[in-house]
C-alpha cells in the first residue's frame, strides 16, 4: 500500500515554470507506475503522463500537454512533473496516483493524492 502526498502548486505566471512532486511512503515504490492527472475547473479529470517503475518509461496524454516532463527518483520514493511554460489552461488541481498497471491504465491506479492547486494567473 503507498500513500501519495502532493506539494509545489501555488499561484505561477504564465510562461513561467512549474515543478510539482509526489512523495510516497510504502514499499515497493519502484513496482508502481506513477502517473499526474490535473482537473481543471468545471472539466472532467484527465491524465497528463505516466512514468512506469523500474523501467522508468513514461506514457504522455494529448500532444497539447506535451510540455509537461515527468520523472522520478526511486531513490527518494518520489516523482515529479514539471514544464517551464505554463500556461492560464493549466489552471487546476493536479494529482499524482499509483499502480502497479505496465500500460499506465486509468483504471489501474490503485492510490491517489489528494491534489495540489495550480492557478495560472499575472
Amino acid at each position: 500500500q503507498l500513500q501519495l502526498v502532493e506539494s509545489g502548486g501555488g499561484v505561477v505566471e504564465p510562461g513561467g515554470s512549474l515543478k510539482l512532486s509526489c512523495a510516497a511512503s510504502g514499499k515497493d515504490f519502484d513496482a508502481y507506475s506513477i502517473a499526474w492527472f490535473r482537473q481543471a475547473p468545471g472539466a472532467e479529470r484527465e491524465k497528463i503522463a505516466c512514468i512506469r517503475g523500474l523501467e522508468g518509461g513514461t506514457l504522455y496524454g494529448p500532444s497539447l500537454l506535451h510540455r509537461f516532463t515527468i520523472s522520478r527518483d526511486n531513490s527518494k520514493n518520489r516523482a515529479f512533473l514539471e514544464t517551464d511554460d505554463v500556461k492560464p489552461e493549466d489552471t487546476g488541481v493536479y494529482f499524482c496516483a499509483a499502480g502497479l498497471t505496465y500500460l499506465c491504465a486509468d483504471t489501474g491506479m490503485e492510490y491517489w493524492g489528494k491534489g495540489t492547486q495550480v492557478t495560472v494567473s499575472s
